[in-house]
């Protein structure tokens, strides 16, 4: 079934295409797949980025939204992505990168639109891990803000940690365990640091 992207909020998008369009920007971001480019690039695919803050006792995931992605197209390929951050003023373009997770996050889309239900795509990053994977929410019609639900998936993204496997859907429910035993229990359980 198709992905349901939800829309990236206007000024996010704004951001991105300003600096996109100004070669100091481009050329001072250091990302030699956006330097090396030809033709036209174009923000797609723009996904909210969260940051797993700590799991409750109850084992319930507390993630908050901190920016948007958007994969850097040429043509028919990711060759770089831009994030933006949410500021005082406004959303607002952070950087551009390139990297593993630019591939990994297109490869891991794809393989999700062959999911039999329709699933919102978002990314989740457990920055103690040092993890970012495809979060697909059930509750297509939920705003970006919402929380993980047990039954949403979770796709590792590779370089994923040692012992969790790359492009392998998990439940929330059944990888939560896992990430609470693998990071420092004083940061993700209990109260927020």
């Amino acid at each position: 079934m198709p992905l349901r992207v939800p829309p990236a909020p206007a000024p996010a998008l704004r951001s991105v295409l300003t600096a996109l369009s100004s070669p100091t920007a481009v050329r001072e971001a250091r990302t030699p797949a956006l330097l090396r480019a030809q033709g036209p690039l174009t923000p797609e695919l723009p996904l909210p980025v969260h940051v797993l803050d700590r799991i409750t006792a109850e084992g319930v995931a507390v993630t908050r939204l901190t920016g948007w992605r958007f994969l850097i197209h040429c043509g028919d390929r990711a060759v770089a992505a831009a994030e933006t951050v949410l500021t005082p003023d406004g959303w607002a373009f952070s950087h551009f990168f390139e990297g593993p997770y630019v591939a990994s996050t297109g490869l891991a889309l794809r393989q999700a639109e062959s999911v039999p239900q329709t699933h919102q795509p978002r990314l989740l990053s457990v920055p103690e891990l040092y993890m970012l994977t495809l979060w697909l929410h059930e509750d297509r019609a939920a705003d970006a803000a919402s929380h993980p639900e047990p039954t949403d998936l979770l796709v590792p993204l590779a370089p994923a940690p040692p012992g969790i496997a790359a492009h392998r859907p998990h439940r929330v429910a059944d990888l939560l365990p896992v990430l609470t035993h693998r990071t420092a229990p004083t940061r993700l359980l209990g109260s927020p640091a």
